[in-house]
């Protein structure tokens, strides 16, 4: 899921705009290019309010990119959505996941299992959160929430240690049971990452409503992000990659050895698009200036580097979580702002900037 790096003012905040992210799922579908349509699924989620589901039209049907959360809403939405075009579920040939966060990969389930949907991903797409494993060490396809036994086994698998040694909190057993309340298909399967029906790597040509596609692999936010790059038209399909007005979650958990540094080299090859001439986010609205919104978030983290060397001139040796403290809000402090921070530190590391130990089991930190 997508969690904003960028701390965007609250909806509640008086006098303070609310973010394009945050922005309610419209209703309106808009055709942003020819038989390319941009329908807004409703989520709820810290900082975000829709994810942009984009329909490609081709004359064996739509590929859908990014078909939103595995919610009841949102199934419904969508119907309602491709309604407006003309079409029903069972028109969506393909579906395209751009990355494997259920905001992104939850409609998929149902549109595979009811209608026969071939799903294409990245080559990497998996989860590091909660993945197969999870299902194979409980002995069940299925997690079953209802049961309070079963709930006890899920919680305590997700109960993971980090790599800077503390433990990631479960979610509540209210919080899975709610999950499992709002699955569309019934369970709790489709908050599970899906199996492709088809993968793509970096490089690679896929025709999808009738346009060739070039598939750009673009790890940072996760491991297996992909973009889609019309050269024809310039039109890039950015994901969670490049957002309007926030920047994606870079967390430090998962197979990248330095996601921040990964990510800053994702987004400098966007300024490399021949063309580029229109960006479709996976939330907020479309842009242009892609250069400058790059500039833009790199600098964004620049910033949170310069704060770390600054907290760490204060704390001199500091856990992850003190540095967290100083880097975040107090309503922000939890497991995906330590990742965050986990990550930044890490950065400094590699570039000789900070110096980790271990105290106690618990990394330690020094920038220098």
């Amino acid at each position: 899921m997508t969690a904003t790096a960028t701390q965007p003012p609250s909806a509640g905040d008086p006098g303070r705009p609310v973010r394009q992210e945050q922005e309610e799922a419209s209703t309106e579908v808009t055709e942003v290019g020819p038989g390319l349509y941009r329908l807004q699924l409703p989520i709820s989620m810290p900082g975000l309010g829709h994810v942009n589901c984009y329909a490609l039209e081709d004359s064996d049907g739509l590929a859908l990119v990014d078909p939103g959360l595995p919610s009841i809403e949102s199934w419904q939405a969508l119907g309602e959505r491709l309604a407006q075009v003309g079409a029903r579920y069972e028109h969506v040939h393909t579906a395209v996941v751009t990355h494997s966060h259920p905001d992104h990969f939850g409609g998929v389930h149902r549109l595979r299992d009811d209608h026969g949907t071939q799903v294409l991903t990245h080559a990497d797409f998996r989860s590091v959160w909660v993945d197969a494993d999870l299902t194979d060490d409980l002995g069940s396809d299925q997690l079953d929430l209802a049961d309070d036994e079963h709930m006890e086994q899920v919680r305590s698998l997700m109960t993971r240690p980090t790599p800077w040694g503390a433990t990631r909190t479960p979610p509540s057993a209210t919080e899975l049971r709610k999950w499992a309340e709002m699955d569309t298909t019934g369970g709790s399967r489709s908050w599970r990452v899906p199996e492709p029906s088809a993968t793509i790597d970096d490089g690679d040509e896929v025709e999808l409503g009738g346009r060739p596609w070039l598939a750009l692999h673009t790890p940072g936010h996760t491991h297996d992000h992909l973009c889609l790059f019309d050269p024809v038209d310039g039109i890039l399909l950015s994901g969670d990659h490049v957002l309007p007005t926030i920047t994606p979650h870079i967390g430090g958990i998962g197979p990248l050895d330095d996601p921040l540094a990964t990510f800053f080299r994702s987004l400098e090859r966007m300024k490399e698009l021949p063309g580029l001439a229109a960006v479709l986010p996976a939330h907020g609205h479309p842009f242009t200036d892609v250069s400058g919104r790059v500039d833009d978030i790199v600098g964004h983290h620049e910033d949170r580097l310069e704060t770390i060397r600054e907290a760490g001139h204060n704390l001199g040796q500091g856990t992850v979580e003190s540095f967290m403290q100083r880097l975040f809000k107090e309503r922000s402090w939890g497991d995906m702002a330590a990742s965050e921070t986990y990550a930044h530190l890490e950065h400094l590391r590699i570039l000789g900037q900070a110096t980790r130990n271990e105290v106690a089991g618990q990394a330690v930190y020094l920038t220098h």
